[in-house]
């Protein structure tokens, strides 16, 4: 079998920097460009900082072995080594050779012309459609890379039996995982699900289409919603999602530490966690937990954060914009009275902040701590990526309940997509676990207004 040559663009080794031993016992070239690009990124004080001082001290350690530019031996079997600039390489006359994606692009064609079975490895879009043009084959990373969205794992799942079975849920609150089913193609062709722990389950009637229940697999056997009449910090639940979402919410942290909520947008992910975390705070007075902690990550926040002017209460402020907004909402839930004082309004949502029962903080700054006793909620999840969200998840202390919220179909960060971003991630990895309960709302469970619903389901 002929070896392959995988050329790795800056971008693949910024967000993994151990995708080195990520192509078997083949040749890994990175290009001298990508070096220098790496070096402008070693003083950040963000992941990305982190990353290119990573990859550094591999490629450091790994000269130990040998010559970099005739290329070293890896643990995998595979050969790792530097490549020049090909200055004698034509690319399209338009393109700049300044420009440090074409000087990439030319060391991949140059190898390509002296024979090898070149690839260009790179996250960047435009890099790859630009090899497509001068016929090097170019591709994705994919090594942290989940199913696609309509594949991965949504936490719930439709489910039938029999009206006896269903008039036996109801009276018992108990169900044998043997009991339920799905029909695969028709109705009739049944077929038993491979529940998952901590699914939440739509139980229909396959008799009557108006006799349904809701419940969930506890690993063992289906069991009935324990919070289904809570109205936490007087909210109600308006739909199957929102009931199940309750349900995970309201669990106390040692029985579901971690919950993944991902839905479009007015699915009322960020409302419910706060009004949750409200009503165990303030409501209870539940000793359960100090604080509500918000965080909202931002691509250009979570890199420029230490540039900005201010506290970081001040820099982070206009990000954290939609989550006072849904506070203005539950602090005042008369809607005919609740804009009639605007000062009174903000008044009462500052208080919340004064008082430090709502405490907000950058992304960048949770690296390293153990976060104790906490209502953790991580708005807009799905920018980050699959590094920032499994420190997030093992910075939990005790007691501390992380609540993982995101639209993975709106993405902001340039080098993540709908399989590689840290919510999705997250919730492939967590799959399972007895200690994650997690839920795909749908826009159908759009609760924002009229309009918004339309707009979620035509656009």
């Amino acid at each position: 079998m002929v070896k392959k040559t995988f050329v790795l663009d800056t971008n693949v080794l910024l967000q993994t920097p151990f995708a080195l031993y990520s192509f078997g016992d083949n040749t890994v070239v990175i290009p001298e460009v990508v070096l220098e690009e790496l070096d402008k990124f070693k003083k950040d004080d963000s992941e990305l900082g982190a990353n290119a001082r990573h990859t550094a001290r591999l490629i450091d350690g790994l000269r130990a072995g040998g010559n970099l530019n005739e290329g070293v031996s890896l643990d995998n079997g595979g050969t790792l080594r530097i490549e020049l600039n090909y200055h004698s390489v034509e690319l399209p006359e338009t393109w700049k050779d300044s420009n440090n994606d074409n000087r990439i692009l030319k060391i991949c064609k140059g190898l390509h012309e002296k024979g090898e079975n070149v690839f260009l490895v790179s996250k960047d879009i435009f890099v790859r459609i630009k090899a497509d043009i001068i016929g090097i084959v170019a591709q994705d990373f994919f090594a942290e890379q989940v199913p696609s969205f309509d594949e991965q794992y949504k936490g719930r799942l439709d489910v039938y039996t029999t009206e006896e079975k269903l008039n036996e849920f109801y009276e018992r609150g108990k169900l044998d995982k043997d009991d339920v089913f799905c029909f695969k193609h028709d109705y009739s062709d049944k077929q038993f699900p491979d529940l998952i722990t901590n699914q939440f389950l739509i139980i229909h009637s396959c008799n009557n289409d108006k006799q349904t229940a809701l419940g969930r697999f506890d690993g063992k056997g289906i069991i009935g919603l324990n919070f289904l009449h809570e109205r936490p910090f007087g909210v109600t639940p308006r739909n199957a999602g929102q009931k199940f979402m309750q349900e995970a919410l309201m669990m106390d942290a040692d029985k579901a530490p971690l919950v993944i909520v991902k839905g479009p947008a007015g699915t009322a992910k960020t409302f419910y966690s706060l009004a949750a975390g409200l009503q165990k705070i303030m409501v209870e007075q539940s000793k359960l937990y100090r604080k509500i902690l918000v965080c909202r990550p931002n691509v250009k926040l979570d890199e420029d954060i230490g540039f900005l002017p201010g506290t970081e209460q001040e820099k982070i402020a206009p990000f954290l914009r939609p989550v006072v907004d849904n506070l203005e909402v539950l602090i005042d839930n008369d809607e005919n009275e609740r804009y009639s004082s605007e000062k009174e309004l903000k008044d009462k949502v500052d208080e919340l902040f004064d008082r430090k029962i709502i405490n907000t903080e950058a992304i960048a700054f949770i690296r390293g701590r153990s976060i104790v006793k906490q209502w953790v909620i991580i708005d807009e999840a799905q920018n980050l990526t699959p590094k920032q969200v499994k420190g997030i998840i093992t910075r939990a202390g005790m007691g501390t309940k992380i609540i993982l919220l995101g639209d993975p179909e709106q993405i902001d960060h340039p080098f993540l997509d709908i399989r590689t971003n840290g919510l999705c991630y997250a919730s492939e990895k967590m799959k399972g676990s007895p200690l994650c309960f997690q839920i795909t709302l749908t826009d159908e469970e759009c609760e924002r207004s009229d309009l918004a619903y339309e707009g979620a389901k035509r656009m």
